[in-house]
């Protein structure tokens, strides 16, 4: 299972410069170290780019949403709000990572999925379950890492599209690598006429009618570049920076001018067979800026800075130690006054991992000292069994924390809203059982969990003013299984992913809003000779709009066709059909989602 630290500095250096398709099975954001999808005791998912293309996806969300435990909802079509829930716990109860760095806004807690660029992206990690003891506040369901593009040989990589509703998309990009340089930049540009978000009134969704297209615009860069030294040094940067025009429904403001940018710089050194040591630091910017309707104009601009300096230890090939600190830096500049504008954290943990015969072990232990919270302790504790060489059993526990964000502690006072400084983190425990496999044309995943969270914060109101404001007082347990099974051969993919989860707010016995309790997709393609044809079902059962469980929102399939043609080597042609049977459904109470809709693409790569 575990590798010398000279063959893990190798498997990390391949997987930042060499092609993808050469380690299709090494993942590190499970245990912040270089191992293997069948080798990780925890429940990972891994994109890559070749599955991003056989999507034909245009945005990200579109591509997570086949993912077992994660459940997405969408408040309109591109560029509108996106939430996504993993393994039932709240929007704001995953961690996510962009080439190691922390993003996301600082005020509203979450990250803005729907403006991030699939076009940018190389891979995606998606761990599934608390990994807190590694990585601090937030991580109570999980950690998604997205890997921005890559070198990889010597390729030029062109591409047009268009589609429903004056849809548009170009890429243009270059990457290459030799046996000490990697080197990536590539381009996009994205635009929709869109359709209505939102089938509002005053009294609910977005409190307005506003029956027109609400269109999107997002252009997006990211170059890396990086170089190993012949003293075992390697030594990288990398940017990403998408600037989003969207338009939007409500009585206020109706347009926002977005930013998300990520900017990284990552050294690792090999001092011996025994002692790796790496330092990632890096800046992460959320900027929004929303007008229209002769509304006065407002901004939220929040900018995270990470810092991390990690020592991997290898005593023996059944003995090793992972030491590391963390650093973040908060910083909110907004038209809002909040009564707080910055904190910072610092975080050290250390996990130790142990194999002997057919037994794994690992135990991980962490603390958080925040500038307003103070000292917050984490834990894991991991075993693992090989049933046999192709079976793998493994039982889990970990504790989880999320510190509050800027808006639930210090949004300035108002007639019907006020921040609550007094607000504590939130916590939670999480237990898992786990059995996957891995024969010679197939993998197979099957998991089962069970989550409480303590001192969830919820929103109140007074019955007499109706002023509100958030406070700790919500308890939820979250009971879930989830699958996957993917099969190749011949030409042939066959991909299930399924999940069942009930979200229960143990106060009330209510379920969680817009969580659906079952999930189903199953995909399949065939690629001959020049072409590929691929099916897509995905399903889910009904949810709730509200934590009343009064608003019912039904469950709906989505039917979805792709083709790939290459004229040669260089050139072809592709084309996808969303939505074939034109499905009506909402994910968020009010809002459209995508009807039927297609997208015809050019490529040229060379």
């Amino acid at each position: 299972m575990y590798f010398r630290f000279s063959s893990i500095f190798l498997l990390l250096y391949s997987f930042s410069c060499l092609a993808e398709n050469t380690l299709p099975e090494v993942v590190v954001t499970a245990t912040r170290s270089a191992q293997t999808v069948d080798d990780a005791l925890a429940s990972v998912t891994v994109i890559t780019r070749e599955d991003i293309e056989n999507s034909q996806a245009l945005t990200l969300p579109e591509v997570l949403r086949a993912v077992p435990g994660l459940d997405i909802s969408t408040s309109g079509g591109f560029g509108q709000p996106t939430s996504v829930f993993l393994r039932g716990t709240e929007s704001d109860h995953v961690l996510v990572l962009v080439d190691g760095v922390k993003v996301g806004s600082a005020t509203a807690g979450i990250t803005a999925f729907q403006h991030l660029p699939l076009s940018q992206i190389e891979r995606i990690e998606i761990v599934r379950g608390p990994r807190s003891s590694l990585y601090g506040s937030e991580a109570i369901g999980g950690v998604i890492q997205i890997f921005t593009r890559q070198g990889k040989g010597k390729r030029v990589e062109l591409s047009a599209g268009m589609g429903a509703d004056r849809t548009y998309e170009l890429t243009a990009g270059v990457s290459g690598s030799t046996k000490d340089n990697w080197y990536s930049l590539y381009a996009n540009r994205l635009e929709t006429d869109g359709f209505n978000a939102c089938d509002g009134n005053t009294s609910g969704g977005c409190f307005t009618v506003e029956p027109d297209g609400d269109g999107y615009k997002n252009t997006s860069y990211s170059i890396r570049l990086g170089h190993r030294f012949e003293n075992n040094l390697t030594v990288e940067t990398h940017a990403m920076r998408a600037i989003a025009d969207n338009q939007y429904d409500s009585s206020g403001a109706n347009e926002a001018n977005v930013v998300q940018q990520v900017i990284g710089f990552k050294t690792d050194y090999l001092l011996n067979d025994s002692w790796q040591m790496s330092l990632n630091a890096g800046e992460s910017r959320d900027e929004s800026e929303n007008f229209g309707h002769n509304a006065t104009r407002s901004f939220f601009n929040t900018k995270r800075t990470t810092a991390s300096f990690q020592n991997n230890f290898l005593y023996s090939e059944a003995n090793s130690l992972i030491i590391g600190y963390d650093y973040l830096l908060d910083e909110v500049d907004s038209s809002t006054d909040f009564a707080e504008k910055s904190r910072n954290n610092h975080g050290v943990f250390l996990e130790y991992q142990y194999q002997s015969g057919k037994t794994d072990l690992i135990m991980g232990v962490r603390q958080d000292d925040n500038e307003q919270f103070g000292k917050h302790s984490t834990g894991n504790l991991v075993l693992g069994y090989a049933v046999s060489e192709q079976t793998r059993f493994f039982i889990s526990y970990g504790t989880a924390f999320k510190a509050p964000n800027f808006n639930d502690l210090y949004w300035p006072d108002s007639a019907f809203f006020g921040g609550n400084p007094n607000l504590v983190p939130e916590e939670s425990e999480s237990i898992e059982i786990g059995l996957k496999g891995e024969q010679a044309y197939y993998r197979w995943s099957l998991n089962a969990y069970r989550t409480k969270i303590d001192k969830m914060i919820s929103y109140q109101s007074d019955p007499v003013t109706f002023k509100g404001t958030m406070i700790n007082i919500d308890q939820a347990q979250i009971k879930g299984i989830d699958g996957a099974l993917n099969w190749r051969k011949a030409g042939w993919e066959f991909n299930i992913t399924g999940s069942w989860l009930k979200p229960e707010d143990e106060k009330t016995g209510n379920l969680l809003a817009r969580r659906a309790k079952k999930t189903f997709n199953v995909e399949l393609a065939e690629k001959r000779g020049a072409g590929r044809l691929g099916i897509s079902w995905l399903t889910q059962s009904h949810r709730y709009d509200d934590s009343a469980n009064k608003q019912r929102l039904s469950g709906y399939g989505i039917l979805n066709l792709t083709a790939d043609y290459y004229f040669n080597k260089n050139w072809a042609i592709k084309t996808r059909l969303e939505n074939v049977l034109d499905k009506e459904y909402e994910t968020a109470r009010f809002y459209n989602t995508q009807r039927r809709f297609w997208f015809v693409s050019l490529h040229y790569l060379h």
